[in-house]
């Protein structure tokens, strides 16, 4: 069953819409119900358990507190002294994802349910290669965009330098670097996962770790299972992981995906390098990943434009035609 959260705001269109979106969204285990009337609010409140309350600061703060409910977070307008409210405040004039972003990062202060609760457990699907220069980000982006229209579908870049801030034109406050300590802590959670995710195009995305040394911290079968846990105790259908030159501790966190798409290409040196990559499963005893690579050899496309553009760009251009070619054809052999 999904939790309640309860939205209440003087604006009763900011209310409804704000609603609309978070359920149509998907990625929270919550229903949302928009509230037009204080009134209204306070005899659902006597009849229904509140779980999360976000509730405009502009309301009375007596009446505030009078609403049962486990949590409460105020939306404010930027006019009242955040230092007088009793509870966490959120900024309501931002974008409905940075909403989500700081309201899940209070909450999941103090959740006690570490699994999203109607998980029905996903999949993780790798993006590798040995090879350099190969357009594996914009393969793994495209992919992902592509998913994301009919799965709900989570992108994690695990690059030491992935340029990702600078692609997607965004500045970021939380990252990768934070689920990595919150799992280290042992205080990794669904709520704390939500209050990383950006949106990009259609495709929601954890953006990469600010240091290199931030994955160091965890090794190869540690990244493994934080990679599987994130599929199996999130709302999100599929994880596209998009692994950076992990050089051959690639080959654990490649253990647990259900398939992996490897950009190959056909000079000397490139299929050296793989060749090398698959004599090394073989004398490891990883050989049955070499059963689940799927080798693409993927058309070039000029430099493009990043920014919020840039989906739109992949998606209508070359390499959007074949991921689409490419996912057509494996649905017809399933």
């Amino acid at each position: 069953m999904k939790k309640i959260m309860a939205v209440y705001d003087i604006e009763p269109l900011y209310a409804d819409r704000f609603a609309d979106f978070i359920n149509r969204k998907g990625t929270i285990p919550f229903q949302v119900v928009a509230f037009s009337s204080i009134l209204l609010l306070k005899d659902y409140a006597s009849d229904h358990q509140i779980d999360l309350l976000l509730i405009s600061s502009s309301v009375d703060r007596r009446d505030r507190e009078g609403i049962a409910a486990k949590q409460t977070i105020v939306l404010s307008d930027g006019e009242a002294a955040l230092s007088s409210q009793p509870f966490p405040v959120v900024y309501k004039y931002q974008s409905s994802d940075r909403i989500i972003r700081d309201v899940m990062s209070y909450y999941g202060q103090d959740v006690s349910d570490p699994f999203y609760s109607s998980a029905k457990g996903g999949s993780v699907l790798g993006i590798y290669s040995p090879v350099n220069r190969c357009l594996k980000t914009s393969f793994a982006l495209t992919l992902g965009q592509l998913l994301a229209q009919d799965n709900k579908v989570l992108y994690v870049n695990l690059e030491d330098c992935s340029g990702m801030s600078r692609i997607m034109g965004e500045v970021y406050s939380r990252d990768l670097s934070d689920m990595l300590y919150f799992y280290h802590q042992g205080s990794y959670n669904w709520a704390r996962l939500s209050s990383v995710v950006y949106t990009w195009g259609g495709l929601d995305y954890i953006p990469p770790a600010r240091y290199p040394e931030d994955l160091c911290q965890i090794d190869a079968e540690g990244l493994a299972v934080f990679l599987l846990e994130m599929a199996q105790s999130s709302p999100y259908n599929m994880i596209v992981a998009d692994l950076g030159q992990m050089g051959r501790k690639a080959a654990e966190v490649l253990e647990v995906c259900e398939k992996v798409y490897m950009p190959v290409k056909d000079d000397f040196i490139s299929k050296a390098k793989i060749e090398e990559f698959e004599d090394y499963l073989e004398v490891s005893g990883r050989s049955d990943i070499k059963e689940k690579i799927h080798k693409i050899k993927l058309p070039y496309h000029s430099d493009l434009k990043g920014g919020q553009s840039y989906a739109e760009q992949l998606l209508w251009g070359e390499l959007g035609d074949y991921v689409r070619a490419m996912l057509g054809s494996q649905q017809k052999e399933e």
